[in-house]
């Protein structure tokens, strides 16, 4: 029989990505949801006749119920997930329907990880944090712990050109997640740290040294949860290299009340994308990932590091989404519960899927 896949936001840039790898990697027909309907349409008509537009509204809860039954797998890439709830898994738990998503935000994360226990006595598997960062970086840590006899610290760095290709929607999860100070796993207890602090400069492949900074990820406290390490650091930047200026400005002299206020939230993440608008012609659209892990191999001090690069950041999020459902699909990956995909996904799948889709990854071992 075919597999029937439920893309909620599959109108959208990550969702789109996220259909069209399903299309070229499985045979699974196709249902993406969004508010626009001539968007829907229009993203139908590019990816061929195996995939469908469904109008769907996440507070319309009869609808959304009416659409996940008789669907094998739910794909959540509806964000700014600092806005949703766990209402969508709940229903997936409750219909017995195979879950992913593409959360980047720790609250949400938080809601899901609070489900394991419902959805194992389901029998379903729910991965969550599947796309790129996090995602297919979680999973380059993963590789690189594996590396060591003992694992003592994860550093984990990105860097997106512009706007990523990825919409208004990248821009306000930057300025989102501005808004409070967050728990980093710092020395082996947790240790409160700011936003958009403790600038470091990062040699990336293809885009050199760049600016990253403290970022609120769930990666922040997933990675200590996954892996018995000492210390995890999460940052981030974006080039254009002002971009990082203009980002670390608001986070250091706005007032935080000002940064919890949605309209604020909205006018920042329109004029930021006004501007990449013009400048991803010169900057592009794409990111890098670096992972570091040091600690020990064959008691001597060690270090594991990997890096990938990609010149679309949606296209490669793409990938880490439909390669995490493909497994789920052909009952490859099977775990219930709900999982962090750096839980999830063993290594070799994790190797398999990438090189199908042409994504290399470099990896050195000091």
């Amino acid at each position: 029989m075919t597999n029937r896949v439920l893309i909620l936001g599959g109108s959208g840039r990550i969702g789109s990505s996220v259909a069209a790898d399903l299309v070229t990697h499985t045979s699974a027909q196709i249902v993406i949801t969004g508010r626009n309907i001539a968007v829907g349409k229009r993203v139908c008509d590019r990816l061929g006749p195996r995939v469908q537009f469904l109008p769907v509204e996440l507070t319309d809860q009869e609808t959304l119920k009416t659409s996940i039954a008789n669907i094998d797998l739910v794909i959540h890439c509806a964000g700014p997930f600092h806005y949703r709830d766990d209402h969508v898994i709940k229903h997936c738990i409750e219909a017995g329907v195979n879950y992913v998503d593409v959360s980047d935000h720790p609250s949400y994360t938080r809601k899901a990880m609070e489900l394991r226990s419902a959805a194992e006595a389901a029998g379903i598997t729910a991965i969550i944090n599947t796309g790129i960062f996090p995602g297919i970086s979680n999973s380059m840590v993963r590789w690189d712990v594996e590396q060591l006899d003992e694992a003592e610290r994860i550093h984990l760095s990105y860097v997106v050109a512009g706007s990523g290709g990825a919409g208004v929607t990248v821009m306000r999860t930057t300025f989102l997640g501005l808004q409070h100070p967050f728990q980093a796993w710092i020395d082996g207890e947790w240790q409160l740290v700011k936003p958009y602090s403790d600038r470091e400069i990062i040699e990336f492949p293809h885009y050199g040294p760049v600016d990253v900074y403290w970022f609120d990820v769930p990666e922040a406290f997933t990675l200590p949860n996954a892996f018995p390490v000492k210390t995890v650091i999460t940052k981030f930047g974006t080039v254009p290299r002002f971009y990082n200026f203009l980002t670390w400005s608001v986070a250091r002299w706005w007032h935080p009340w000002l940064l919890q206020q949605t309209p604020v939230i909205e006018f920042l993440s329109h004029v930021s994308h006004f501007m990449t608008d013009v400048t991803d012609h010169l900057s592009g659209i794409g990111v890098a990932i670096r992972s570091e892990v040091t600690g020990k191999k064959d008691g001597r001090a060690a270090r594991s590091r990997s890096t990938l690069v990609h010149s679309n950041t949606a296209i490669a999020a793409g990938y880490g989404t439909g390669s995490v459902a493909q497994l789920v699909l052909s009952n490859q990956l099977r775990k219930p519960g709900v999982w962090t995909v750096e839980e999830a996904l063993p290594t070799n799948l994790f190797e398999q899927t990438m090189q199908e889709r042409g994504l290399q990854i470099q990896h050195q071992f000091d």
